[in-house]
């Protein structure tokens, strides 16, 4: 064993020793950052627009300051941008992470001296946890590749400005730099399928131990690594034993990774954004990720069903329940008050606070007032999956079919595999039932004949790398929406995949 691997078990017993604190008296932990956060914005242009010098309680919060996205925030952002300081939190952002929002278009979030911690800790910690529980560190002799966005920053009013992979990039610990893939010149590449190239130029003959990164660009990755190599990954990376994941559900794609590596490793799941890393999973046994409420974040959940009301419920962590459906509004130390970020989750413990990613609060299917959202159509397509094994899923998104006759609209799941099933009818059949269990509006209006059964379109292989590559979005963060409540993603596809 190597001396990082050695002295990380220390560092991994200090870090969890000292979590259990907020771990344990949760509600402490927020209202301290509630407090905290109000007293040093109290004199920032937001702070004096909304009153924080009488706000005392979360009643006093949910008066002064409404729920609102990033548009409803832009006139404040907006002046960020523009480099006047003291608008959402105390002097400037020293960043600003651009991101092409899939509802809003190009976003720039403030990230400041403040919240960079939260990010940079919240990576930090969820490798170190899982040293706690497992007590696997080897990892850390071999090397770690992080598929992500450029590290290369432009200035925006004088702020330093990129993607949140690119800017996290430049805080990786110096402890690790020397194990870190790809090189610093290979990640700042902007054209994915370039970069891909150079990555497994690097990496090929490299003892990989960790891999990190988006679940579908990173088998892109393996894809391509076997294809050359006719190995498969546990063959190519004998001492790969470690996968971190985030920002879309790995589901989907469990079977053809881990078909793809040859073996089981572990991995861990994270739920980080531009506006701030949320949760980790700290139990290998246990899906739910940790809610970090020590990070400088403070949380409130709104119903789901009361989401677009004029004035919904907002609950503070004491007051959420299991196993129900939550759009998440956060308040924190980067500037942002009462900000949707759009992410529903789903509370699978209280004791500590854990969730699950459910879905996107505008990603949802209810042309007929159905209201499928992204976890009901993961779910059934899982459960198909598992019906299915010879069948090998790459991507799939689920729009409306909207026809004049009665019975005649359906919904249709464009659908990319790289193995189709033998019978699809029975597939259809199967992931129609499975849609039905599920959403129990969705099953009225089959049962009631005012939706047709689903229907699938195969789409061939290639077709959303080659969209996505279309849209300027191919590789590094981005994903592909799972649903949609028009047509717009859907056509796209079939455009794509007439060329």
């Amino acid at each position: 064993m190597g001396v990082k691997a050695w002295l990380s078990k220390y560092m991994a017993a200090y870090v969890h020793g000292k979590q259990q604190h907020w771990v344990q008296h949760p509600l402490e932990a927020q209202q301290n950052i509630f407090k905290s956060i109000i007293s040093q914005a109290r004199q920032t242009a937001f702070g004096r627009d909304h009153h924080f010098g009488t706000i005392k309680t979360h009643a006093d919060f949910v008066k002064a300051v409404p729920v609102r996205d990033y548009e409803g925030l832009s006139s404040y952002f907006n002046r960020i941008k523009e480099g006047e300081k003291d608008i959402t939190w105390p002097g400037k952002p020293i960043y600003l992470a651009k991101t092409s929002g899939t509802t809003s278009g190009t976003k720039y979030i403030p990230i400041t001296k403040d919240s960079i911690p939260n990010h940079i800790n919240g990576a930090r910690n969820a490798l170190l946890d899982y040293i706690h529980e497992t007590g696997n560190s080897k990892f850390l002799d071999g090397k770690l590749i992080f598929l992500s966005g450029s590290p290369v920053l432009e200035e925006v009013g004088g702020i330093k400005t990129g993607r949140l992979s690119g800017i996290v990039n430049h805080h990786v610990p110096g402890y690790l730099r020397t194990n870190q893939m790809p090189s610093y010149e290979t990640n700042c590449i902007e054209d994915w399928e370039h970069k891909l190239d150079e990555i497994i130029e690097e990496t090929i003959e490299q003892n990989m131990t960790l891999i990190s990164g988006i679940p579908p660009w990173v088998q892109m990755y393996f894809d391509k690594l076997m294809r050359q190599t006719g190995k498969q990954i546990k063959d190519i990376f004998p001492n790969f034993s470690l996968f971190v994941y985030g920002g879309v559900n790995f589901e989907p794609y469990r079977k053809k990774m881990f078909e793809s590596i040859g073996r089981h490793v572990d991995s861990i799941e994270t739920f980080p954004a531009s506006e701030g890393f949320f949760a980790y999973q700290n139990e290998q046994k246990d899906r739910g990720l940790l809610l970090l409420l020590d990070a400088g974040i403070f949380y409130e959940f709104i119903p789901v069903e009361e989401y677009f009301n004029e004035n919904p419920t907002r609950l503070t962590i004491g007051e959420v329940e299991l196993d129900k459906n939550y759009a998440l509004v956060i308040s924190s130390n980067a500037g942002l008050w009462g900000y949707s970020i759009g992410d529903t989750v789903k509370f699978t413990s209280l004791k500590p606070y854990k969730v699950i990613v459910s879905g996107r609060i505008k990603h949802f299917i209810s042309a007929f007032g159905e209201h499928v959202i992204g976890e009901e159509v993961e779910k059934a397509m899982q459960q198909t999956m598992q019906k299915f094994p010879t069948a090998e899923l790459v991507e799939f998104t689920v729009a409306p079919f909207v026809s004049s006759g009665e019975g005649e609209s359906y919904h249709e799941w464009l659908i990319e595999f790289s193995k189709v099933p033998g019978n699809l009818p029975d597939f259809e059949k199967e992931l129609n039932a499975q849609l039905q269990k599920q959403n129990s509006y969705y099953d009225d209006l089959i049962t009631g004949n005012i939706l047709a059964d689903l229907k699938v379109r195969v789409l061939p292989l290639g077709t959303f790398r080659n969209y996505m590559k279309s849209q300027g979005k191919l590789g590094g963060q981005n994903k592909v929406p799972r649903l949609s409540n028009d047509r717009n993603l859907a056509e796209g596809l079939i455009e794509v995949a007439k060329l």
